[in-house]
């Protein structure tokens, strides 16, 4: 028997990095929701420590897509957000690192269920520090990604996942 998918699956299952966008401009209400479904996400104690940074402006996406070897995806899209923690409000290094995950993944998700797409950047990580000067942050914040937004170019993108009974290491 098969069970239907909510829309949650659907996203998660559909959702493809997406590193080719139009030129089409994304409202600030959608870049709003994407950031709300990133807040949403659980946390330690619910210390919430993630910060945001909104990149709209071209000129600083340029000075931006510097910091990686993936340029061409920052200057093509139409909005970045660097999503950072807040090191004063963390408890716990590795539980906060997760929490960190968990709201990008949301964002990634909203995006996708918004008919949007986007790419966790990760690569950028080696240059944070100068990714913290250029938009004039202390080393309080530390980068964990940047997400590169935009309308795709197309979903040609494809991926495979392992069968379930490859990840299981037991079941008691």
């Amino acid at each position: 028997m098969s069970i239907p998918n909510p829309p949650v699956l659907d996203a998660i299952y559909n959702r493809r990095s997406i590193r080719e966008f139009t030129d089409m401009p994304i409202t600030p209400d959608t870049v709003a929701e994407i950031i709300k479904a990133g807040g949403w996400a659980p946390s330690g104690l619910n210390n919430q420590p993630w910060r945001f940074v909104i990149v709209r402006d071209k000129n600083v996406r340029e000075d931006l897509a510097k910091f990686t070897k993936y340029s061409q995806i920052i200057n093509e899209s139409q909005i970045c957000i660097a999503v950072y923690l807040d090191k004063r409000v963390m408890y716990n290094d590795v539980k906060d690192h997760q929490a960190a995950g968990a709201c990008i993944q949301n964002m990634l998700l909203a995006t996708e269920a918004l008919g949007l797409g986007a790419v966790w950047l990760g690569q950028i990580l080696i240059n944070k520090d100068q990714v913290n000067q250029l938009f004039g942050l202390d080393s309080n914040y530390d980068l964990m990604a940047v997400l590169a937004l935009g309308h795709p170019k197309h979903r040609k993108q494809k991926s495979q996942r392992k069968e379930i009974n490859e990840l299981i290491l037991n079941e008691f």
